[in-house]
């Protein structure tokens, strides 16, 4: 096994580093050439699963950008055909669902997850990554609860989330019992994650920001509370990450996690002053990637200045890598990430 850096894993804790930790959404794929060409060939699904393909694709961004950590390439849906859920991820589109969900039958038809069993494939790649190839922390995740739920009641990608939030007004009783059913599938997946190598875990709630708080009190909190009280017990730093979700930031830092993940909206400086005291990671605007290098310095200058005033801090976009970003953009901005944060 190689040396770990484990930068990112003392940061994440709130630890003092020697320098300013860095790692990218999305960093895995999307610009990269190397990876264009597998994807000519192999569609995301047929990727994962082959853990040698996939091991490399993780793995493709820490040896060209020198980053900090590496994320498991895979989907949020990628648990989801196991527990009954027909997903296809369509080009241009997002991940598209034939059987949408619209009642509590329809949530009570729902299965459970084995990971060894339904997505060994995932497992076995984490296992090579982390046991033979990567010098850094490995990143696993999932998809958070109210995201996954608006995908499988939507059908597909949506802009307003009528038809979810319509269900978790109207039919409460079905709804907090598929939120019941998607945290137990978020531990024991995230769980079998973490057991089989991965030194960290992002729950990514893409698209909760279209809640406002009271209603994210009601019926998401909770939900959280239990699926981060159940991964603590692995003891492996905890991230929380939303798109357009600044005014749920206080929320996340109340749950039992240890990073609270910022996009562009809400500067740091800002989310300290609320009384946010844990560890923070972002916040670079990834449109700004494709700017001239000028502007991306300055931009990432105010955002570290901003990060660093005290311990507990790690460097990110605040959302993904477009894919028309350059792979050289993003290991400049790493270098220049770790020389500016060293001094």
């Amino acid at each position: 096994m190689k040396q770990l850096n484990d930068t990112f894993l003392k940061a994440a804790r709130g630890e003092e580093t020697d320098y300013t930790p860095v790692w990218y959404m999305r960093q895995a794929g999307r610009s990269q050439p190397e990876y264009r060409k597998i994807k000519e060939k192999y569609s995301l699904f047929e990727i994962t699963h082959q853990p040698e393909l996939c091991a490399y694709v993780t793995r493709l961004p820490v040896e060209q950008y020198d980053v900090d950590a590496a994320i498991l390439y895979k989907d949020i849906m990628s648990p989801l055909p196991a527990i009954g859920v027909d997903v296809e991820i369509k080009s241009g589109i997002g991940p598209v669902i034939d059987n949408p969900i619209r009642s509590v039958a329809d949530v009570e038809k729902l299965g459970e997850i084995n990971p060894e069993q339904d997505v060994p494939y995932v497992l076995d790649t984490i296992k090579l990554l982390t046991r033979e190839q990567l010098s850094v922390p490995l990143i696993g995740f999932a998809g958070a609860p109210f995201t996954m739920a608006s995908y499988m009641i939507e059908g597909g990608p949506s802009k307003n989330y009528n038809k979810t939030k319509a269900f978790m007004y109207s039919e409460p009783k079905a709804w907090f019992a598929l939120m019941d059913k998607l945290a137990d599938m978020t531990i024991t997946y995230g769980k079998a994650q973490i057991k089989a190598g991965a030194s960290a875990f992002q729950i990514f709630d893409s698209w909760v920001g279209a809640l406002n708080v009271q209603d994210y009190r009601m019926f998401i909190k909770p939900i959280m509370e239990k699926i981060f009280t159940e991964l603590k017990e692995e003891n492996v730093p905890l991230i929380m990450f939303g798109v357009g979700a600044s005014h749920l930031a206080n929320e996340w830092h109340d749950l039992p996690l240890d990073v609270v993940g910022l996009d562009w909206r809400l500067p740091i400086s800002e989310a300290r002053q609320m009384g946010i005291t844990k560890t923070v990671q972002g916040n670079l605007d990834p449109a700004i990637l494709l700017a001239p290098w000028e502007v991306i310095e300055e931009r990432a200058k105010a955002i570290l200045d901003q990060g660093m005033e005290i311990p507990g801090y790690i460097f990110n976009l605040g959302h993904g890598v477009f894919p028309s970003v350059s792979p050289d953009t993003l290991k400049r901005l790493t270098a220049f990430v770790h020389e500016y944060s060293a001094k």
